[in-house]
């Protein structure tokens, strides 16, 4: 059976073969006889499953050693709430404001820390990026936040702000959910990342945790013994039940990853596929990216229709077509396709193919 093209924003689309090879251990993995979701989170088969993962997720990202992997649960909101929690002890935090993700991160992190406004890109309708050498940054600052790609709207830094070179002591915090694995980390500029796994990794479940070691150890006394990651680190990610089957089905997608070239080649391929996207888009007279061209994302690339009028109807002809979620995100209408990891070159070029057709057919 042929599988539609699944452009969602998360969960997002996996890769045929790590489904398929979960299919096929469902009942028995590797002789154990037990399913991995029945398996004890401290036995020796699952101690493997994530110590695999672990191994193979550090050299994918070449995470440095003095960083801890985490793997967490409640997503990137509940990061949103952990880090403050870890690293604010109720002090200065600032916040670089891009798009909604970053926007939620400053609301929920101004319950635990005294959070202000570096920099925004509110005015430009967050279609671009603000220069960091314009960040207004607190000297007092524990940490400085930033959402590495916005998903709603489509901005991605293309490399990482280097904070000691603006001056800045305080190590960066980054939210990578929606494009870790699809470009390497400048851990040079990072004191922590963190993801949820539904887009790039795995499925809705897991949520990674890169730390420095030295940012260890800071937890506020009204951060759960459960989110304080030096707990978490202490005891392998063990300290409470983890997300036993996302990390196992994690584990395949790295996996999948190291076979197509790491995150070396899925850079390339992800390059490839935004560009033969956007090209089609500022090519056409129906539908446009508003978006900068230099901040632009290669995960989740929003698009209008000049007339919205057409909106039901390229829908329903999309899914007719095997093209599948591309409807925006409610806060800002329009459409949205995301191009992540396991969405191949195929799938952009039938996008493309079946917009120009609607295009020449409908307008």
């Amino acid at each position: 059976m042929k599988r539609p093209f699944n452009f969602s924003a998360g969960p997002a689309a996996m890769p045929a073969e790590v489904l398929q090879q979960a299919a096929a251990e469902m009942l028995d993995w590797h002789g154990s006889g037990m399913s991995v979701m029945e398996m004890s989170h401290r036995g020796k088969e699952f101690m493997a499953i994530r110590d695999a993962a672990e191994g193979d997720l550090r050299e994918l990202l070449a995470i440095p050693s003095n960083f801890k992997v985490l793997f967490m649960q409640g997503g990137g909101l509940a990061e949103n709430a952990i880090v403050p929690l870890n690293l604010a002890q109720g002090a200065a935090v600032d916040f670089v404001i891009t798009g909604s993700w970053s926007q939620k991160s400053l609301k929920e992190a101004s319950k635990y820390a005294d959070v202000g406004v570096a920099s925004s890109n509110e005015a430009s309708g967050h279609t671009t990026l603000p220069d960091p050498a314009t960040w207004r940054l607190r000297k007092d600052a524990r940490y400085v936040h930033i959402c590495s790609n916005e998903t709603i709207h489509g901005v991605e830094f293309q490399t990482l702000p280097d904070l000691a070179a603006l001056g800045c002591n305080a190590p960066l915090v980054v939210d990578f959910s929606s494009h870790v694995a699809s470009r390497p980390v400048d851990w040079n500029c990072v004191g922590l990342a963190f993801g949820g796994a539904q887009k790039n990794l795995g499925p809705a479940g897991l949520t990674l945790v890169v730390v420095r070691e030295d940012l260890l150890g800071q937890a506020s006394p009204h951060c759960p013994t459960a989110f304080d990651y030096s707990t978490v680190a202490a005891n392998q990610s063990m300290y409470n039940t983890p997300p036993t089957f996302a990390i196992y089905m994690a584990g395949l997608t790295f996996q999948w990853l190291k076979r197509q070239g790491g995150v070396g080649a899925m850079e390339r391929r992800n390059a490839a596929k935004s560009e033969l996207f956007y090209g089609f888009l500022d090519g056409s007279g129906l539908y446009h990216n508003k978006v900068d061209k230099a901040c632009r994302s290669r995960m989740n690339v929003p698009f209008f229709l000049r007339e919205e009028r057409l909106n039901e109807a390229f829908l329903a002809g999309a899914r007719e077509h095997g093209l599948l979620q591309l409807k925006g995100h409610k806060s800002v209408g329009g459409m949205r396709a995301s191009l992540y990891n396991a969405m191949p070159l195929d799938g952009v070029q039938a996008l493309v193919d079946y917009m120009r057709d609607f295009e020449r057919t409908r307008a």
